[in-house]
Formats: structure tokens, sequence, C-alpha cells
């Protein structure tokens, strides 16, 4: 899609937390205009139209447009937002009470080329563990995930985090 609908997206994202919380519904009908520009089935819309409804409480009904986005090729359309696809779809999974699918949805992600998403990837995929009762699992990821951030014992964080999973 053209850089105008792109800013004016955005620009309607940054007014989000200033929606009063009883009209979500107004929220997502202005996200619903702007995907209403695309064609019908256009991955990019579906995802802005599956991020207001997740954003706004409706974590079933954005499972089901992420899916959409995902089997309409976002992820080659744009692959920054696929990847984003994926993280906010596990985020819902576990809300619905399916964190298994969560966890196979990321997991792959873990080897998937490095961006600035990484550490959303393994804070979801965190949860989604802990939800399906690896905690021990979803607490080396986080640990691994923070310890580059830390202004000092980076290697002992990184190492504790290797030794919750690794039985040696």
């Amino acid at each position: 899609m053209d850089r105008d609908w792109e800013e004016r997206v955005a620009a309607a994202w940054a007014t989000f937390d200033t929606w009063p919380e009883d009209d979500a519904a107004g929220f997502r009908a202005t996200i619903d205009k702007l995907a209403a520009e695309l064609p019908e089935d256009s991955p990019l819309g579906l995802f802005e139209r599956a991020c207001a409804l997740d954003s706004t409480g409706h974590s079933a009904d954005a499972a089901v447009l992420y899916r959409a986005a995902l089997a309409g090729g976002l992820a080659e359309a744009s692959p920054y937002k696929g990847r984003r696809t994926k993280i906010q779809l596990a985020s819902s999974l576990r809300n619905t009470g399916h964190a298994a699918e969560g966890v196979e949805l990321l997991t792959p992600e873990l080897d998937a080329p490095s961006n600035e998403l990484d550490d959303a990837v393994r804070a979801c995929l965190a949860l989604c563990l802990s939800s399906v009762g690896r905690d021990r699992e979803g607490l080396a990821l986080v640990l691994g995930a923070l310890a580059p951030h830390l202004p000092r014992y980076q290697r002992s964080m990184a190492n504790y985090a290797r030794a919750l999973t690794d039985p040696a």
C-alpha cells in the first residue's frame, strides 16, 4: 500500500490511548474505515483490523483475521508485519485457551532472521510456554532475552538461562 495510507494508519494508532475505554467500537470503526480503502482480502487491511480487535479485547475475533492475513500473504507483503502477526496471533491464542498453538506458531521464529521483534517473540513464547506448563523453558527464554540489556551480569544471566533447560 502507499506511504500515505500507512501514515494515516500510524496516525490512527497514535491516538489509541486517547480513546475512551467505553468507545472501543469507535476506534475499531476508524481502523475499519482505513482498511476499507484496500481490497477486502488485503492482508494489510486484515492485519490492521485484527490489531484493532485484539487491542480492544476481542482476541478470538482477532485470531480469525490474523490467520486470514497470514494466509493472504502478509509475510510476503511485509515480513515485519508478518512477524508481528505471528506474535499477536500467538498472544490471542493464549488468551483464548490455545497456548499450545501459540507455542507451535512462535517456536520457528526463534530461528528466523533477527530483528527488533526478537525479544517480543521470546516474551510471548514464554507466556505461551508457561500456559502449557513449561515454565522453566519460558523463564529461560525471558532471561536469555533480558541478559543482553543488563548493564552487568550478561554472561551469568545467559548461562543461567541455558542451565534452566540444558540437563548437562
